[in-house]
């Protein structure tokens, strides 16, 4: 069936906000449940890691801005770091011995020992910080648009940059990032919705949409989904939000 350029933007605007608008062949995922942990109602969640067993997360808020680490099965914080008030915190990522934590407008980046958490130094960047990961090689980093940034992970010199676009189409508000066998998750900042990343082309590979995580009555008061992490050992992946009661661990359905 062949629509007109009329038409066709008449059925982009009637597309509902929180689904992709399949206008490409990059596959769409559904989720099944396989697990639900308890997550702490006041984390900001901003970034999510899973090693050693634990989850990593950097949480934001002026005032409020932590890093923590956290026992998966019940929630607990068992060590944590406040940021200084100044500072928003944002997205992590650990690379070796080392937890890499972003800030939003403050254009800061801090570089901490994985197992104390003590601050070991510091770095800047242009523009704001949002999302982080790594993929062995390269930091991964998201500003809020449609670009990610890759960096130097020793001397956090940015090497380059590349658009994401489904299909011809970019893809802005990406935030919290994780590396999962070779490709980018970004949540979607705003939307239930995570993007698959080819990070060497920008290309959209797969809409992850995670809409009714979280009943109507556990939804009241919380912020958007927010928060990756992968358990590459068992092969895991686990979802959060800001302010959620819940983490989940979930298995992707096409």
């Amino acid at each position: 069936m062949i629509f007109s350029s009329s038409l066709l933007l008449l059925l982009m605007a009637l597309a509902p906000p929180d689904r992709p608008q399949r206008l490409t062949s990059a596959p769409v995922y559904r989720y099944e449940i396989v697990r639900t942990f308890p997550h702490d109602p006041g984390a900001f969640t901003q970034g999510l890691v899973f090693a050693d067993g634990y989850l990593y997360e950097g949480t934001g808020q002026k005032g409020q801005s932590t890093l923590r680490r956290v026992k998966l099965e019940n929630g607990e914080v068992v060590q944590m770091r406040r940021l200084e008030d100044r500072y928003f915190g944002e997205g992590i990522t650990l690379v070796g011995d080392s937890i890499v934590q972003l800030t939003w407008q403050e254009k800061i980046g801090f570089v901490y020992d994985r197992k104390s958490f003590e601050r070991k130094r510091t770095f800047t960047y242009e523009g704001e910080g949002w999302g982080l990961t790594y993929d062995g090689t390269r930091l991964i980093m998201s500003d809020g648009s449609d670009t990610l940034r890759f960096l130097d992970p020793q001397t956090f010199k940015e090497t380059g940059r590349v658009q994401v676009k489904d299909g011809g189409r970019p893809v802005p508000q990406l935030n919290e990032l994780e590396f999962i066998k070779g490709e980018v998750f970004a949540n979607v900042w705003g939307t239930d919705r995570i993007v698959r990343i080819a990070p060497e082309t920008g290309q959209v590979t797969g809409w992850i949409d995670l809409k009714g995580l979280l009943s109507p009555h556990e939804a009241v008061g919380v912020d958007v989904l927010n928060g990756i992490a992968y358990d590459a050992a068992a092969d895991r992946l686990f979802v959060t939000g800001k302010w959620w009661p819940k983490l989940f661990e979930i298995r992707l359905v096409r």
